[in-house]
């Protein structure tokens, strides 16, 4: 029997915690929040002061049985869950059901999974805050609230299965609102005019105005002119400025930071990213190292560093890098207004675990976001890039013309990580220019432009513009995100994010008749008020009566005032094999399928078939791609029942050389491979970089 009962969230971290800890101690995991409010009620009384009926959630009972046991043989319970008001809360839930009485210090935290941070944290419990408790139960009252009484009306006056979310549909309508800014958008055309000059190298300069004066070419007409005019003339230096250009490193990473960054590097979604930087917050197996914490708590907006971590950082990068990478005073930070500051910034836990010496434990996503919040987190605190920046002014008989180059002259922070919007510059080196100097042309060109509409939003600019906007925290984007995309309201192709016609009927009758929810101001209020609460500014009741009373009385109104929205359906080829009918395409729970029109008459339904380019490896016939209950992915052949083949795995057109089986793709640490179904055979082939390439 253990002294001590340690809970956590998840079996990944109490494995990792488990083996910090001697025998006096046993780690359980509660596998998430063990109770909710239920799904098939409100389970919010506004009567009784917005009194929540909690119940245990499917499937937990199992999991609370056990603790419930473990409990009741231990002398002591602790309970560490993740250190936000989610984690607060499910801790507040925990000491619920196993009747812990609050004054107690039953509550321990730590910012990072490891033996220091652990073993501290057991040092110093203290009671469950109860102002984060709240904090979270107005977050989940008011999601609950406007779900369960605008969704019905969506799903009355629009379509079934439609939803409405507090958060969800704002972000729906910034995206909507992009788009019909581009709608909107009117092209304005304007010319550019470089001029190739001659030098000790050829190098080029842009049209700018007229004596020294800034101009804009509007048209050919112009741009011909100016071009006529320049063509044999001397393009004489009337300014040359040269000055050292500094460039600060870049903070660690937040939240949001993180998700921007993996989605322009990395291509990762905003939901890929986090369940990696939660595998790796949480433990990976490092071989005979056992389970270890790589970074620290990935739930943050903050920029802060703790102390002992920029010492070592500084200490590691003088001894690998040299001292001039190191700067005189520490690199300090300053969080955007309103951050909160309660964690330090994601960084790795032990500068010494580089990616390179992990390489071989990790798998393919974890190393490629390991390696960015590794080198970000290094950079961070190294000293700046300086750059010569050169200003070059041409004068051409009255037309002006510039130049600009760019020369390292040290990298600084830029030896290990370059910003995103740094990547793919490349430095331009200007010729020696001096006052007076006079260059020919040896062309001068003229190119027809178009001014450009704002560009559609990527889950990256997305995640930026919600955090400056002040809407959701950072633990919110990635569901959000995942939300509007599965319930239809907005379709991803690659990075592009675009409102479907649904998103778009929606999102018009929540701003007509639920202005509030969808105003962006009003929404970035409310999350400084939840904020409020969690300071013990604001009382979480109160909040939510505020609230609740006028909200009530646009549902009421929208119930009877909304006209009914006929969608017309997506008509495709395939015919109804009961009626005849041509199917439509529909959205479920488990993405879109095809439905007959004439429904409830026929209530035939069948699955979009999705051909792969590889025949059954049974009977020849082709293999489609479907899903099974849970929406995963799984191969069978067409002709299935007659032929009942089936693969969990992609198969491939090439056959096994050693047995003659079919191969099929897998994933595997290192990435993509192809490998012999039959795990008896044991064949693998890798691909090589030509293959992928193809």
């Amino acid at each position: 029997m253990a002294d001590t009962l340690v809970i956590v969230e998840s079996p990944a971290k109490a494995k990792t915690i488990g083996k910090f800890l001697g025998t006096k101690y046993k780690v359980i995991a509660s596998n998430g929040h063990i109770r909710d409010l239920p799904k098939s009620a409100l389970g919010v009384d506004p009567e009784k002061n917005f009194a929540c009926k909690y119940i245990t959630l499917r499937g937990r009972g199992d999991v609370l049985e056990t603790i419930r046991r473990e409990a009741k043989e231990a002398n002591r319970v602790l309970l560490a869950t993740d250190p936000d008001r989610e984690g607060e809360a499910i801790s507040w839930h925990l000491a619920q059901v196993l009747n812990l009485d609050l004054k107690d210090k039953c509550r321990i935290e730590f910012n990072e999974i490891t033996a220091n941070a652990v073993k501290g944290s057991i040092k110093k419990p203290r009671t469950i805050n109860m102002d984060l408790v709240d904090a979270q139960q107005a977050r989940r009252v008011l999601d609950r609230l406007v779900g369960y009484k605008i969704s019905p009306i969506l799903w009355h006056k629009v379509q079934k299965g439609l939803s409405a979310g507090r958060v969800q549909s704002v972000v729906t309508r910034i995206i909507c609102d992009r788009e019909e800014e581009i709608n909107d958008f009117v092209p304005e055309e304007y010319w550019v005019i470089t001029a190739k000059l001659n030098g000790a190298k050829l190098f080029e300069a842009r049209y700018y105005g007229e004596q020294g004066k800034k101009r804009d070419v509007h048209n050919e007409a112009e741009a011909n002119e100016i071009k006529n005019r320049v063509t044999g003339a001397s393009f004489v230096v009337t300014e040359c400025k040269t000055a050292d250009k500094r460039k600060h490193a870049p903070a660690p990473f937040t939240t949001s930071g993180l998700q921007q960054d993996a989605s322009r590097k990395l291509g990762f979604t905003t939901k890929r990213t986090m369940m990696v930087a939660q595998q790796l917050y949480e433990g990976v197996e490092l071989g005979k190292r056992g389970p270890v914490g790589l970074i620290s708590y990935i739930r943050t907006d903050s920029v802060r560093i703790a102390n002992e971590a920029q010492d070592a950082a500084r200490a590691f990068i003088g001894e690998t890098y040299g001292e001039k990478y190191v700067p005189e005073k520490p690199n300090i930070y300053k969080g955007r207004r309103g951050a909160q500051d309660a964690h330090e910034a994601i960084r790795p836990t032990d500068v010494q675990n580089t990616p390179k010496s992990l390489k071989a434990f990790l798998s393919a996503d974890q190393y490629k976001l390991y390696k960015l919040i590794y080198e970000r987190f290094l950079a961070s605190q190294m000293s700046e890039a300086v750059q010569a920046v050169t200003q070059v002014t041409f004068d051409a008989n009255g037309a002006t013309f510039k130049a600009s180059g760019a020369r390292t002259l040290f990298d600084g922070y830029t030896a290990v990580y370059t910003e995103s919007r740094e990547e793919g510059e490349e430095e331009v080196a200007l010729p020696p220019i001096e006052n007076g100097d006079a260059f020919s042309a040896k062309s001068v060109e003229t190119q027809q432009k178009f001014t450009q509409p704002p560009a559609r939003y990527t889950e990256a600019t997305l995640v930026r513009t919600l955090e400056e906007k002040g809407i959701g925290r950072p633990s919110t984007y990635a569901p959000t995100i995942s939300t509007v995309i599965d319930r239809g309201y907005v379709a991803r192709d690659k990075k592009i994010l675009t409102p479907t016609e649904l998103g778009f009927i929606v999102t018009n009758l929540m701003k007509k008749s639920f202005p509030d929810i969808v105003d962006i101001a009003f929404t970035a209020n409310m999350e400084e008020e939840l904020d409020e609460v969690e300071e013990g500014k604001v009382d979480w009741t109160k909040l939510l009566k505020n609230f609740y009373d006028p909200f009530m009385e646009t549902v009421k109104i929208a119930d009877k005032e909304v006209d009914k929205i006929k969608i017309p359906d997506e008509v495709s080829d395939v015919v109804c094999d009961r009626c005849g009918a041509k199917m439509v395409y529909k959205n479920g729970r488990f993405g879109r399928f095809l439905a007959c029109p004439n429904f409830p008459t026929c209530r035939n339904t069948m699955p979009i078939v999705e051909k792969i380019d590889v025949p059954c490896p049974k009977c020849g016939a082709a293999l489609i791609k479907r899903h099974n209950k849970k929406n995963k992915v799984f191969y069978g052949c067409e002709r299935y029942p007659e032929c009942d083949f089936i693969s969990g795995y992609l198969p491939v057109s090439m056959k096994c050389p050693k047995c003659g089986g079919y191969m099929v793709q897998k994933r595997g640490q290192n990435g993509t491979f192809i490998a012999c179904a039959d795990s008896k055979c044991g064949y693998v082939h890798r691909k090589t970089k030509k293959e992928d390439d193809k």
